[in-house]
């Protein structure tokens, strides 16, 4: 086996500009697989992140009547918890509301939350130390759609516990930059000891956070929903992501193989005299299908190696200042940050290794088992059988 290696690489070394050609578009094929699913496992990691220091923290222990792709639950999809099950876990209660900036109509969702608490990101402590008398804070994304700034009043309609309506002007305290959708867009927080006041429904809440200490228990009318589990969808469209990006890569990888594909027909079909002589000198067929086996297979490892050279510079380099995103990417509707940096496992990179020397081997060895069928005598004429 080390033979067949010390010929294949003078093989490939004499056959100059075509080696590195073919070792040149597999290199390529190989730098974009590790780049797409480094950006992908980055935005994966990004989006979790974000995810759970925003809004999900250790999971929520939800009404059950509340559904968060219902807008109609809110009316019935909140309750009250005994005090003895809430430690570790921070309320948050939500009611439907309607904002009227500049004469304009915005339905909203008024949300109350705990100004002391740490679970989660949010600046509540914007609140605790506003003078207002109905402090609220939004999202960067909500005060561009409503053009609303630090200091402004609005006016804010909601419905108290009987169904009446009720308005007062609330004051923005704060505005706070999330990547995180839906704790900024058509959201706004309050203390929720004020919505309570303002709704008559003390001790009420639709969901809690939990923290890292809380121990999961049964508690009737209450689901406990896990960070995994809030976080599926993302999952669904990352895995989404991997699959439709796997047929561009596999094209790109295609390619690379059939050049060494077809190099490898062309190299048995001109080198006849060649084969038949190392037949002729003791070789076994498939001692010589092992050679140029071999001289296949080396196109990856020069691949590797030509990919490292320009490769790790590149891939570092995006690594370190991130992929920007398109303005319209806030309109989507995902945890999406305004520049994603790709990570780059250790198993990706291997796994990505093995597929291309692995390909690489196999597509060599399909043409060259016809040398396992010829003939000696002919293949010393220049003839194949």
């Amino acid at each position: 086996m080390k033979l067949a290696f010390q010929l294949a690489y003078k093989n490939l070394m004499g056959a100059g500009l075509r080696t590195w050609l073919n070792a040149g578009v597999l290199s390529f094929a190989f730098v974009v697989i590790i780049f797409y699913n480094g950006l992908i496992d980055g935005w994966n990691e990004q989006a979790r992140i974000d995810g759970v220091n925003w809004a999900y923290g250790n999971g929520h222990l939800v009404h059950e009547a509340y559904d968060p792709f219902d807008p109609f639950s809110l009316q019935d999809g909140h309750g009250m918890l005994p005090e003895e099950m809430q430690g570790n876990l921070t309320p948050v209660f939500i009611q439907q509301a309607t904002l009227y900036p500049q004469g304009r109509m915005l339905s909203v969702q008024l949300k109350g939350i705990d100004v002391n608490q740490t679970v989660v990101k949010l600046p509540t402590h914007l609140l605790d130390s506003s003078s207002a008398e109905f402090p609220v804070i939004i999202g960067k994304g909500m005060a561009a759609s409503a053009k609303l700034n630090v200091g402004d009043q609005v006016l804010l309609r909601w419905r108290d516990r009987n169904g009446t309506f009720d308005a007062a002007n609330v004051t923005i305290s704060g505005i706070f930059e999330t990547n995180v959708p839906f704790v900024d867009g058509g959201q706004l927080w309050m203390p929720i000891d004020k919505l309570w006041e303002m709704t008559g429904l003390t001790g009420h809440a639709t969901y809690f956070i939990a923290n890292d200490a809380y121990v999961p228990e049964e508690s009737a009318g209450w689901k406990f929903e896990s960070k995994e589990y809030l976080l599926r969808e993302l999952t669904k469209i990352i895995n989404m992501k991997k699959v439709s990006g796997s047929i561009i890569y596999l094209l790109l990888l295609s390619i690379g193989l059939l050049a060494i594909f077809d190099t490898q027909v062309l190299s048995i079909f001109r080198r006849q005299k060649e084969i038949g002589t190392y037949i002729a000198l003791g070789m076994t067929r498939w001692q010589v299908v092992g050679l140029f086996t071999a001289e296949g297979s080396m196109y990856s490892f020069f691949a590797t190696v030509l990919g490292c050279i320009y490769g790790i510079p590149l891939l570092a380099y995006m690594a370190n200042k991130g992929f920007g995103m398109p303005l319209s990417a806030d309109q989507s509707g995902l945890i999406l940050a305004e520049r994603i940096f790709p990570v780059y496992g250790a198993a990706l990179i291997i796994g990505t290794i093995i597929v291309v020397v692995v390909s690489a081997t196999i597509v060599s060895f399909l043409p060259a088992r016809k040398i396992a069928r010829m003939n000696p005598v002919e293949a010393l004429k220049g003839k194949l059988q």
